[in-house]
């Protein structure tokens, strides 16, 4: 792959204000692209670039009931989870095994939450456009699948705060900023935070990233790893029934 022509791109299709959510970092970690909208929007962006590595905050396919097999299920330990306990996919067992907990992907697509099947809907696109399953040496065009609340539980070494609260965005920002990307730092928040704006409730919020936007420079991140330096990051789950891939070599026990 010829770095010097790709964008990381991280798609987050979770919905929010807009149904898509894109970031893009150039070779040098910098974030050169942050937007939102449909679909469309979303493939136009990507289709013209010369080349790019995608991380997608979806999974591509339905559940394989993997975990389900006798064979698999006798050698995962048992979760303590009510409801359809066995219907997720073998990396979402594995994840929520080490207490990340991450959304569940079921068997049938119509039992699946919309921005799941929307997510779907958006691999079949990008692989008419040419985008194959990472890694492949020298291809322009590749795909692989991420999932952001795991990104930065394995960056913190712990579940971070949530997601909507402002707390827990600039932990995210923080985060993201630490791993070396060139994005705002989120300290000017309160160096801009005066005594006279929090009286007045007039935050400089314009320095924070939105739920979304972190999301999705998370994956971006996550693609830039494992474009420049596949040895740094791990896949967990099955290579047939989807793998999640993650910025770090190694899980801890439990987060």
């Amino acid at each position: 792959m010829l770095f010097d022509t790709t964008l990381f791109i991280g798609v987050d299709p979770s919905g929010g204000r807009k149904p898509f959510t894109y970031a893009a970092l150039d070779q040098n970690g910098k974030l050169v692209a942050l937007g939102g909208g449909e679909m469309e929007e979303v493939l136009t962006f990507i289709s013209g670039q010369p080349g790019a590595f995608l991380a997608v905050n979806a999974a591509p396919r339905p559940s394989m009931g993997l975990v389900r097999l006798d064979e698999v299920r006798q050698s995962l330990p048992p979760l303590h989870i009510s409801g359809r306990s066995l219907d997720m996919r073998l990396a979402e067992h594995i994840l929520r095994q080490h207490g990340i907990n991450v959304s569940m992907t079921p068997a049938r697509r119509e039992l699946c939450s919309n921005w799941v099947q929307t997510g779907f809907d958006f691999y079949r696109r990008i692989i008419t456009l040419g985008f194959q399953p990472a890694p492949v040496p020298e291809a322009s065009y590749q795909w692989l699948e991420t999932h952001p609340h795991a990104c930065y539980s394995t960056l913190l070494g712990q579940n971070p705060l949530p997601r909507t609260t402002l707390e827990g965005r600039l932990q995210r920002q923080l985060t993201l900023y630490e791993q070396g990307l060139i994005i705002r730092d989120p300290m000017d928040f309160f160096e801009e935070l005066t005594r006279h704006k929090l009286l007045k409730g007039t935050l400089p919020l314009e320095l924070v990233y939105s739920a979304e936007e972190l999301d999705s420079i998370a994956a971006a991140y996550v693609a830039f790893v494992a474009g420049r330096h596949p040895d740094r990051v791990l896949k967990i789950g099955d290579p047939e029934e989807g793998q999640i891939t993650l910025p770090v070599t190694q899980l801890k026990p439990k987060y």
